[in-house]
């Protein structure tokens, strides 16, 4: 028995023709299997390490170094919140703050009573001169006040439309992905 879908695993085996090296597709590729999963399983690893023909381990040791990588059960919507220095400055510890009693945890291991909602405390998310400024179901959030936490809130909490049947053998449009930044060399 399998943990990803036959479409997820499928995904993850076209993305090493879009790098220059096979390994570097390992964090595009934990990240859709955790999108699908919610969190990344074991099983869910060895089964991106065979879609890569990479070593278990290698695979594992990517998914265990970089905090956007859940190895236990997250809320379907998770608060990554930048409390480094700029954004710490412009408030971003009220806005931790506001999101624990929002969502209604006391800690950040905790997932809210309705599984929808955690939060992380991170240490850079790269738009300091937004500060204070979180990510959020892959988008980015600027500027951030306590009422724009509440909206998100919300929103996240409302009912979504049903999504629209399908005829047979017709597949749903994938969602798009936020770009991934590339790293300097040196």
């Amino acid at each position: 028995m399998t943990a990803l879908s036959a479409h997820v695993l499928e995904e993850i085996r076209e993305l090493p023709a879009k790098y220059p090296q096979s390994r570097s597709a390992v964090m595009p590729a934990l990240d859709l299997a955790q999108e699908e999963m919610g969190h990344l399983t074991p099983e869910a690893m060895t089964e991106v390490a065979q879609a890569l023909q990479l070593d278990p381990g290698y695979v594992e040791g990517v998914a265990t170094f970089y905090s956007l990588f859940h190895l236990e059960p997250v809320g379907k919507h998770r608060f990554y919140v930048c409390t480094n220095l700029s954004c710490m400055l412009r408030g971003a510890n009220e806005i931790v703050d506001h999101v624990r009693q929002a969502i209604g945890v006391s800690g950040s291991e905790q997932v809210s009573p309705d599984g929808l909602f955690s939060y992380e405390e991170v240490e850079c998310l790269g738009a300091c001169e937004y500060a204070p400024m979180m990510r959020l179901d892959h988008e980015y959030h600027y500027d951030l006040t306590t009422q724009t936490i509440d909206e998100l809130i919300t929103q996240r909490r409302s009912p979504t439309p049903l999504a629209p049947t399908l005829a047979p053998g017709q597949e749903r449009a994938k969602k798009p992905r936020a770009p991934r930044k590339k790293k300097a060399d040196g």
